[in-house]
């Protein structure tokens, strides 16, 4: 008898999960790779239009099946909201964000099951940063979540200790990491595409928009704090966002000319970008999965990171973690990031001992890894 794990793929339609259609594709594939013997691994998409559809098979050589929902995404995701029955529920079901249909089922009896995942905690944290229809849907889809998933997976142990804050998910709290891209790394055509990018060699990285949350002002002034008359490449900014990026960067003392503000890139893309990095700093305390730090510590880019929780579980031993954990304000954080950022750029060999601890911490992220521990999980359900 066959074992069939139905994975939903969600249409990524908001501002918390755009980075998680890569993360949904990654792990999906990395599932159909590990399959244990007799199990196999279908997909459940919203409606999409017939020209549309086989390109969602064609993108995951492997799947059983692909189950397509009644609904448009939209529409969709406003059934799971409701509880409304979408005819896509029963069996072995894991998604890879909180769009499933989290309804009553019978684990015990029809060995149905149902596990999400939760990868940013914006909603909760910062709402006021998002469209109140998008916190809404979040806050609603995690009650729906404590009454009926089987098991929420986050990704990390400081993740976990905050939403056991935010809600009775008592201990059905999986940890699971996610990872960098399959095979990511500097692609050989990186001049080229940082060319095409109108970007220059040798500059910092950041990551994020103008929110608050995204603490950008504290990373321009821990660049500003360490000194540096380098170029600096903000990505992922939002649209629309980039004057007000400028103005962050002004506002620490940064050249306007020194600022290079570019939205979402491609993994090839961004591994380009990588590939004349000398330094990531990653100002962020939310409590959100750091993705781009996972990129650089693949990569082997120096990571300069707040000493957050998160920081703490991802980073580890791999990159410097600076600042005070809540007890210090932006300009201290700040001179603290600063601090560390010139101790890293110090010298030749400071730089190739970040380097090598920042890919050494790189390895233990991977898809095909965090796979066999879903298989594991639904076993164990």
């Amino acid at each position: 008898m066959t074992a069939t794990l139905r994975v939903v793929l969600d249409q990524v339609a908001n501002p918390v999960e755009l980075m998680l259609a890569d993360a949904s594709r990654e792990l999906t594939l990395a599932l159909i790779a590990t399959a244990p013997r007799g199990c196999e691994v279908e997909a459940i998409v919203p409606s999409l239009p017939a020209a549309q559809r086989d390109a969602v098979a064609e993108g995951m050589p492997g799947l059983a099946d692909v189950r397509w929902a009644p609904l448009a995404r939209r529409e969709l995701a406003t059934a799971f909201q409701l509880g409304v029955a979408t005819g896509i529920g029963g069996g072995m079901i894991h998604s890879p964000t909180l769009f499933a249909p989290l309804v009553r089922h019978d684990r015990v009896h029809d060995n149905d099951q149902t596990v999400v995942t939760i990868w940013d905690l914006k909603p909760w944290e910062t709402p006021d940063e998002l469209p109140r229809a998008v916190v809404a849907w979040h806050r609603a889809m995690l009650k729906r979540a404590v009454k009926h998933a089987d098991a929420i997976v986050v990704p990390t142990h400081s993740m976990a200790d905050r939403l056991s804050e935010l809600a009775k998910v008592g201990d059905r709290l999986r940890i699971i990491a996610g990872a960098a891209p399959t095979g990511f790394g500097v692609p050989t055509d990186e001049v080229g595409r940082r060319r095409e990018l109108g970007l220059p060699e040798g500059f910092v990285l950041l990551s994020g928009g103008a929110a608050a949350s995204d603490a950008l002002a504290t990373g321009f002034g821990a660049i500003s704090a360490a000194g540096l008359d380098t170029p600096i490449v903000v990505i992922d900014a939002p649209e629309g966002e980039e004057p007000a990026i400028v103005e962050l960067a002004s506002a620490a003392g940064i050249p306007e000319r020194l600022v290079h503000v570019r939205g979402s890139l491609s993994s090839a893309d961004r591994g380009a970008l990588l590939g004349a990095t000398v330094a990531f700093v990653a100002p962020s305390r939310r409590t959100a999965f750091p993705w781009r730090v996972v990129e650089a510590l693949a990569v082997g880019v120096p990571v300069i990171a707040a000493d957050s929780s998160v920081h703490a579980d991802v980073v580890l031993d791999g990159g410097v973690r600076a600042g005070g954990r809540g007890d210090t304000d932006a300009g201290e954080d700040a001179a603290m990031l600063g601090e560390g950022l010139k101790r890293v750029l110090d010298s030749a060999a400071a730089v190739e001992k970040a380097s090598v601890l920042s890919a050494d911490r790189g390895r233990a992220f991977s898809w095909r890894e965090a796979a066999e521990r879903v298989w594991q999980l639904h076993a164990e359900l």
